[in-house]
Formats: C-alpha cells, structure tokens, sequence
C-alpha cells in the first residue's frame, strides 16, 4: 500500500533521546508523499535537555513538514470532526502519556490528536519508548494491544542489564507499520530483540 497522499498526524511527546530517531522517519514519511500534520506536547516545545534546546525540535519539524506544530489541545480537536487524519502516530510515546491513553485521559495535544482520531475510527500507531514497560506500564501496554485501531511499531528491551524494565520501539519499522495499519493489520514480530543489533 502506497502513503502517497495519505495525511498523517505525527504526535511526539517527552522522549527527548529518542527524536534522533524519530525525526528521519518524519522525512522517510514526506519523501513517500505522505502529508504530515505535527503534534507536539508541551514538554516537546519548552523543554531543553542535553538532547537539544528546547524549541529547537519543534522548528526541525516545521522546516521538514512545512506546517506549523500543533501544540494546544484547543487545536488539536478539529482533527477529529472538521480536518480528520487517515492515521494519528504517536512516536515516541512516554510511559507518562501511554498510561494516560490506557486511561482515557486527554490532557495534552497529542493525546487529543489522538482521541480524535479513534473516535473517526481510523487507525492509531504508536513507538514506546518508557523505562517501565516490562514494569508499572506493563498492563497499559497489553491494555491499549488489546483496543481496536492501535497498532504498534515493532518494540523491544533497549538495554536488558542496566535497564531491564525499559523497551524502546524501532521507529525504522514505522513507514511498514502505518502501511499494514491503514489495512487493520498489526505488523509481526511486534515483540524484538531490539538489544541484539541496536535497531
């Protein structure tokens, strides 16, 4: 199946190591002539760490994508009944923000994307990347596997010896992931060895 043409929100929440490898995929998404509409959370825009200035994240998005982020709930809504989305990513998803989609919460623009997204019945795939996965989140994750419209990209442990409980999705796989979503499908493996081979 072809992305060309198939708009697409892109949600990035906290995981502030993880946007060197989300951003490609951003690209990877516009070079197969998908339209990509950028959610960011809050923690996205005003936070600066060792991995980038804050703010500094969001312009590489807007510069690539060519669209303003999206980074108010208030904003975020229309994507549902007035803009609808083909397919909402979320990547990299925060344990923060993966318990709270497991919960029904909607507290942030991504999270809003997204329940608008689901609530048009198309799909949703998301990237983990949390230190808890194989802890506390453990069951959010089997919760949200269990809902109809996520899809996950293909996720494993990160670094089992110093972080056992943290698994990380490989966003390389994100381009196959929303093709086999777009047709209800859960692309397989979707649990990796990810360690092994650091993809």
């Amino acid at each position: 199946m072809s992305l060309k043409g198939k708009r697409i929100g892109f949600g990035i929440t906290g995981s502030h190591c993880t946007y060197e490898e989300v951003y490609p995929q951003i690209k990877k998404l516009m070079e197969l002539g998908a339209e990509v509409v950028p959610v960011v959370s809050a923690t996205v825009k005003g936070t600066g760490t060792r991995f980038g200035e804050a703010g500094e994240w969001v312009e590489k998005i807007e510069k690539v994508t060519g669209k303003k982020v999206i980074d108010s709930i208030v904003d975020a809504e229309p994507l549902g009944p007035k803009y609808p989305l083909d397919c909402m990513v979320i990547a990299p998803l925060t344990g923060n923000s993966l318990s709270k989609l497991a919960n029904a919460l909607t507290d942030s623009p991504v999270l809003m994307a997204t329940k608008a997204t689901l609530r048009n019945l198309k799909p949703v795939v998301v990237g983990i990347s949390t230190n808890d996965a194989l802890g506390l989140n453990g069951v959010n994750i089997m919760r949200l596997m269990s809902v109809k419209n996520i899809y996950f990209i293909p996720f494993g442990q990160d670094d089992p010896v110093k972080k056992p409980n943290s698994m990380v999705a490989r966003m390389s796989s994100l381009p196959e992931t929303i093709e086999a979503a777009l047709q209800g499908k859960q692309i397989q493996p979707v649990v990796i060895e990810r360690f092994k081979d650091g993809s």
